[in-house]
Order: structure tokens, then C-alpha cells, then sequence
């Protein structure tokens, strides 16, 4: 009897002994693996870092030698008429501007590329916010001289669910790029936006048509990078900051949902997919 309670004293030390290992053993595995996380989330920060000072420092030489130059022109009054110093003046206050923007935008691609972005996701009308960008669009697509065709129902709603100001940034950039670069074809620019519906996924595609050149297959792959220009004088002379796709891709990224290009009969097709509400 006293070797049989023995034998169960020894058992229950075992289990309690086995317990306690157990539990560290746990332990020690939950604290790796934060350890882990958080030597993987300082990775990702210092990443972030060195790609911003990279690409800053970069693409902020032009503003700033072009800043150098007319302020220098200033002090030394290469010019000294009145007219001529006014527009030394207002070269050096728009890039300066400039050099605003891009850091800002920079700053917003970075979070949004390293998943540090919160986003207000919501129901609305896609059709309304197209019809309000295309309004806002009108003196830039009469300055450019551009044609609008513009197949979509206003009067029936498309619901989507996402944040509406990441999804105007969007659409304002792919509407935006439409006008400027579209080309004439058969004497006319066009630009063109309409909604695919696309039952089998429950998503809604957005095209965004404007005439140009076919694109080269590396193209449609690269125009997705930061500062990638297939024509190097063209994003400078345009105005543009050459991350607006780069903010495309990553906001998309962050969703999920699909976003490209192709070429289309008498030009380029920008599209990207958003979730229905049915």
C-alpha cells in the first residue's frame, strides 16, 4: 500500500514538474516570438528610413540646384529690372513648393507601402465621386484640348466599400494622367471612363481610357516604380512628382484588389477593382 501511494506521489510530481516545463516552454515561445516582431517591425522602420533619405535626396537635386541658381542671380542682380527679379522670385517660391509636395507624398507612399496606413473604409456612390473628379477636371481637359466620353449611367448607383479619399487619390491620378499625356490620334485627344461590372467576384472594375502610343511590356511593368519615367523629360515637364502610380499600387496592395494597364485599340487602358456592397 505504501509503494502503490508512493508510486502516485511520484506520478502527480511528474505531471506537475511536466506542467511547470510546459508553461515555460510556452512561455519562452510566446516571447520569441514577439521578439521576432519586433526585431522584424524595427527591420521594416529602418528600411523605410534609408528608402525616404534615398529617394528625397535624389529627387530633390533639381529643385535645389534650380533654387541655387535664380537666388544667386538674385544676390549678384544678374538682372536688375523689376520683371525679371519678380520671376527669379516666383521660380525659387514654386519649387520650393514643390519640393513641399514630394516630401509630403513621399512621407504618404511610405506608410502606405509599409502597412502603416489606417484607412476610414465606408460605404459610397463610385459614380458620384467619378462624376465630382470629371467636374473638377473640365478647365484642365479645355486646356489640353481633350475630348471626354464619359460611359457611365449617373443615374444609377454603383455602392463600394473603401475609404473614399484613398479611392479619389486614385481615380484623380489615373484622370489626371488621361488629360495630360493623352496624344491626338485621327485629330482628336480623348479621354474615356466607364465601369465594368463584374458579377463572378462582386467587384466593380474602373477604366480609364486616354489616346497615346502603345506602351512596351517593360513599361507596363516599371510606370508602377517610384520616379520611373519611359520618358525622362516628360513627368518634369508635365508637373508631375512620378510617384502618383506608386501611391496607386500601394493602396491597391493594401486592399487586395487588382489595378493595371494595357494597350487598347487607339491607346491605354488604367484600370483598377473595387468591392461591391449588394
Amino acid at each position: 500500500m505504501e509503494n502503490e501511494n508512493s508510486v502516485i506521489s511520484k506520478v502527480d510530481v511528474r505531471i506537475i514538474v511536466s506542467g511547470l516545463d510546459i508553461a515555460e516552454v510556452v512561455s519562452k515561445s510566446v516571447d520569441n516570438t514577439q521578439l521576432e516582431r519586433d526585431i522584424e517591425e524595427k527591420s521594416q522602420i529602418d528600411e523605410m528610413r534609408k528608402s525616404f533619405i534615398s529617394d528625397v535626396s535624389h529627387e530633390l537635386k533639381t529643385p535645389i540646384a534650380l533654387i541655387q541658381g535664380y537666388s544667386e542671380g538674385l544676390i549678384e542682380n544678374v538682372n536688375s529690372d523689376e520683371e525679371s527679379r519678380k520671376f527669379y522670385a516666383e521660380v525659387i517660391q514654386d519649387e520650393a513648393s514643390k519640393m513641399d509636395r514630394l516630401v509630403k507624398r513621399l512621407l504618404e507612399l511610405m506608410k502606405l507601402e509599409y502597412g502603416k496606413m489606417e484607412f476610414n473604409n465606408k460605404e459610397f456612390n463610385i459614380v458620384e465621386l467619378e462624376n465630382e473628379i470629371l467636374r473638377k477636371s473640365v478647365v484642365m481637359m479645355e486646356k489640353e484640348s481633350v475630348k471626354l466620353e464619359k460611359n457611365i449611367d449617373l443615374s444609377k448607383e454603383i455602392m463600394v466599400y473603401a475609404d473614399d479619399f484613398y479611392i479619389e487619390q486614385v481615380l484623380t491620378n489615373y484622370i489626371t494622367n488621361a488629360i495630360k499625356y493623352s496624344i491626338e490620334i485621327n485629330g482628336e485627344k480623348v479621354v474615356r471612363i466607364e465601369n465594368e461590372i463584374l458579377e463572378d467576384t462582386n467587384k466593380v472594375r474602373i477604366k480609364v481610357f486616354n489616346t497615346f502610343e502603345e506602351f512596351s511590356k517593360d513599361d507596363m511593368v516599371r510606370i508602377w516604380n517610384r520616379f520611373y519615367k519611359a520618358d525622362e523629360s516628360r513627368n518634369r515637364d508635365k508637373g508631375g512628382s512620378g510617384i502618383g502610380l506608386s501611391l496607386v499600387k500601394a493602396i491597391m496592395n493594401n486592399y487586395g484588389n487588382s489595378y493595371g494597364v494595357r494597350n487598347v485599340a487607339g491607346g491605354v487602358e488604367f484600370w483598377f477593382e473595387l468591392d461591391l456592397i449588394k
